[in-house]
């Protein structure tokens, strides 16, 4: 596949819709750590780097494009992190709203979700155990 450094080269890239980018911006780097790598214009629309292998558009609010309703809630990223516990902390320092607690679940996974300055909801999440998906009730029907 060709790259192209004026665009993310994740296969799925998120666009978030945001009433102002710039806070937007400020607030994902404080709290998740995410690095912007291009701006276009002053307030339109930023590319932000995640981790290593992912990306995540913040993007105006113009045209056909809305922020998120305050009572409605249509997505929740899921952003693995090495410490739930701590990147729960780093959220809340930076502005989050904490929606759920951390807790380990018995699929193997230990998450808490945080609502962010544009009200996204963020599901932050760490393995701490490999699990088969019928000890907890799921069904196996392809691997990743």
């Amino acid at each position: 596949m060709a790259t192209n450094r004026s665009a993310p080269p994740p296969t799925v890239t998120p666009v978030l819709v945001y009433r102002d980018v710039r806070a937007a911006v400020a607030f994902l780097e404080a709290a998740f750590g995410f690095s912007e790598i291009v701006r276009i214009g002053d307030d339109h629309r930023s590319q932000m780097r995640v981790g290593t292998d992912a990306a995540v558009v913040v993007a105006d609010d113009g045209g056909d494009r809305s922020p998120v309703a305050p009572t409605v809630v249509t997505h929740e990223i899921k952003l693995r992190v090495d410490d739930v516990d701590a990147a729960m902390a780093r959220a809340r320092q930076a502005g989050a709203v904490v929606r759920q607690e951390p807790v380990t679940h018995p699929y193997g996974e230990r998450a808490g979700v945080v609502e962010d300055v544009g009200g996204h909801r963020w599901e932050l999440t760490r393995t701490v155990r490999d699990v088969a998906p019928e000890e907890w009730g799921g069904t196996s029907v392809g691997s990743w």
